[in-house]
């Protein structure tokens, strides 16, 4: 996996996926910036979200639970002093469906926690990661 960042000006930089997508980050005015993008710590928490959520909905998919829809919704403190690394990460999951079992719901989301997510597995290394789960029926 490759990826390369190129500073644009201020502190705006462009960084470009080796599958050849492209996303902006920027700094808020008071290090530099302009507000023009995401910060480089919410990519974190996103990439997080996305890994697990990806996860979910496949395993529960696999396990043919009629499921429509999922949120991960994050929360994450992090450290007073630099480095600033998250110290808490909640990841609140809001899964739609028909008929979704709880217990295939608990049993997706424990799986990716422990074993599949790589991003969240990685930022638990610093950060303690909890979560939980509400189901929406449809």
């Amino acid at each position: 996996m490759k990826a390369v960042v190129k500073w644009l000006d201020h502190m705006t930089f462009v960084g470009e996926s080796g599958s050849g997508h492209a996303v902006v980050m920027d700094g808020p005015p008071e290090s530099g910036g302009r507000n023009l993008g995401i910060r480089p710590m919410e990519m974190l928490l996103l990439g997080a979200g996305g890994c697990t959520s990806f996860d979910v909905i496949g395993i529960l998919k696999k396990s043919r639970q009629a499921v429509t829809g999922c949120e991960a919704q994050i929360t994450a403190e992090r450290a007073d002093a630099d480095p600033k690394v998250f110290t808490r990460i909640h990841i609140h999951f809001v899964v739609r469906g028909k008929d979704l079992s709880s217990k295939h719901v608990e049993r997706a989301i424990g799986l990716s926690a422990e074993k599949y997510c790589s991003a969240s597995i990685m930022l638990g290394k610093t950060a303690e990661v909890t979560h939980d789960f509400e189901i929406v029926e449809e």
